[in-house]
């Protein structure tokens, strides 16, 4: 039978000892127990020995370098040309703004292209050495230290300011108003709101479509516990301005049973129980999209704001500080859900201007 385990499977030049005696000179003091290993042979790269090769990673260098340049050229070209409110359908993303769309598209690729040209470079074409560098205590030594703080002592004494407070009170308010200059160049970010912002595209007669179908809603299409999201007739989503104006008009309607509705206008601006609320929650202008058909709460994702549409969708929960505002409602004589008016307060987040 074989000794498993035993010496005699062992080659004598493995053992330790003979190990100890194959690299004696080489072992590492007892003081430092790692030792330095060194650098790995060089091993030249093909562009250090083949011109040709060189000269094609310059040449690609060159190539994404230019690439950059045509996309600057390009993104100053999107900016003057495409108008703010043109839309365009990219595939699978849908319908978005096409100066959005090429302004990030060109801006991408100009610094892509150089980061890669630059990596590019370092990689093929740079030199390629190794060296090692020992390391250094990078904290100044305490001489240096306090001659520092002494030139401070010495300069803040030789200005004077602490004793010179007209100098000084003055000097800190010019830097302190400097900035308000720039607040001025504000101004040219865009056109003031104006009252924007106090108006959707709602109106008197105008639809309720649903968006999901794109056809207008009859009182039979809402049912008890269910959650419709709508639009004004004639917002598209192919139009300029489709996304500033459903940021405004969205609307979410609900049907409760009559006797459930608890706010007296709340009754009289829905019909036969449906009502009409904004998407837009009044906190962020996050779209509001959970409804728990028990308690008629609709919940905002982003930051837990509820509010009770039997209420007259007022905040029970978060840190939203108004209620949503409710759409006036009623059928015309097709049938279909129609717009009474428009919104009478503001939709969305407060503004320092809303009164």
């Amino acid at each position: 039978m074989s000794e498993t385990g035993s010496n005699k499977d062992v080659s004598e030049e493995h053992l330790p000892s003979e190990q100890a005696k194959a690299g004696a000179g080489t072992l590492a003091p007892a003081d430092d127990p790692f030792a330095d290993p060194g650098l790995p042979p060089h091993q030249p790269r093909i562009q250090d020995i083949d011109e040709r090769a060189a000269r094609r990673s310059e040449r690609t260098v060159a190539l994404l370098f230019t690439v950059s340049m045509l996309a600057t050229i390009a993104f100053i070209a999107s900016y003057v040309a495409i108008g703010i409110e043109d839309i365009v359908y990219v595939w699978p993303i849908g319908h978005i703004s096409a100066l959005n769309f090429a302004l990030g598209t060109t801006l991408g690729v100009a610094l892509f292209c150089i980061g890669a040209g630059a990596v590019h470079w370092a990689r093929t074409l740079m030199s390629d050495a190794e060296t090692a560098d020992e390391r250094h205590p990078i904290e100044a030594p305490p001489e240096v230290k306090a001659k520092v703080m002494s030139d401070f002592r010495q300069g803040a004494k030789e200005s004077a300011i602490g004793r010179r407070k007209l100098i000084r009170n003055t000097m800190f308010g010019a830097l302190a108003m400097v900035p308000l200059s720039g607040v001025v160049l504000l101004r040219d970010l865009g056109p003031l709101p104006e009252d924007k912002l106090r108006h959707t595209l709602w109106s008197k007669g105008k639809l309720l479509i649903n968006q999901n179908t794109d056809e207008p809603l009859r009182p039979e299409d809402v049912v008890v516990g269910s959650l419709t999201f709508a639009k004004p007739e004639g917002l598209e989503e192919d139009a300029h301005d489709y996304q500033s104006q459903i940021a405004k008009a969205a609307l979410m309607i609900v049907r409760l049973q009559p006797e459930n509705i608890k706010d007296k206008r709340e009754l009289d601006w829905s019909h036969e129980g449906i009502v009409a609320y904004s998407k837009i929650c009044t906190h962020v202008g996050c779209p509001i999209s959970l409804y728990e058909q028990q308690t008629h709460h609709v919940l905002c994702p982003c930051h837990q704001s509820t509010f009770d549409l039997a209420d007259g969708g007022r905040v029970i929960f978060g840190p939203a500080g108004h209620a949503l505002p409710q759409l006036r409602i009623g059928v015309n004589k097709d049938g279909y859900l129609e717009a009474l008016s428009d919104f009478e307060e503001p939709v969305g987040p407060s503004f320092w201007e809303r009164g």
